[in-house]
């Protein structure tokens, strides 16, 4: 069992039935009272963000998730079709649980799924990933006293910010935790 101590960013516990994740979290004590825990959680099944506030005697339940390879085949219209590499049974993640992992994973993909009580439920997508640059506007001549950056489209349909340089058909590597554009892909 987990106690208020052990609950820190990427902590996975059960509450209520349902497998959270930490996003955030802050201890306090005041006075006499005991110690609280104010936290930022996300539902893992239902992509909901929840603040709760957990007392010092408060016990939460450890929650094993499996991780299996899966590929990613197409989108459907209703959500995104993914195939377990495995045996090779086709299933479906829609937006809401897919959320802006979505936008890093090309057809044909192999990526990590997370898997709650034999139910896929998370998509992980690795820390950076390479992709095409479809779109990037001309860069201006003279336009760079400071580092002047452009709106550039990746093959996902994904569009961030990348330096004047980039063009179509280069290829950019992009952290997946903001969105950012990190260098060109060799």
């Amino acid at each position: 069992m987990y106690g208020i101590n052990d609950l820190k960013t990427g902590t996975v516990f059960e509450d209520g039935g349902q497998p959270w994740v930490v996003l955030e979290y802050h201890h306090s004590k005041m006075g006499r009272g005991g110690a609280v825990l104010k936290t930022k959680l996300k539902n893992l099944i239902t992509g909901a963000n929840l603040q709760k506030t957990y007392q010092g005697s408060d016990k939460l339940q450890p929650v094993e998730l499996e991780r299996k390879k899966a590929q990613y085949l197409y989108n459907d219209g209703t959500g995104y079709v993914f195939m377990d590499e495995a045996n090779y049974e086709q299933f479906n993640f829609s937006e809401e649980i897919a959320g802006d992992s979505i936008k890093y994973v090309k057809e044909g993909d192999s990526i990590d799924i997370q898997y709650y009580k034999g139910k896929p439920i998370s998509i992980n997508v690795p820390i950076k990933v390479p992709l095409l640059v479809t779109e990037a506007m001309e860069a201006d001549k003279g336009n760079s006293a400071t580092a002047a950056t452009k709106p550039i489209t990746l093959e996902t349909g994904l569009i961030i910010n990348g330096p004047m340089f980039i063009k179509k058909g280069d290829r950019v590597i992009v952290d997946t935790r903001d969105g950012s554009y990190v260098e060109r892909a060799k």
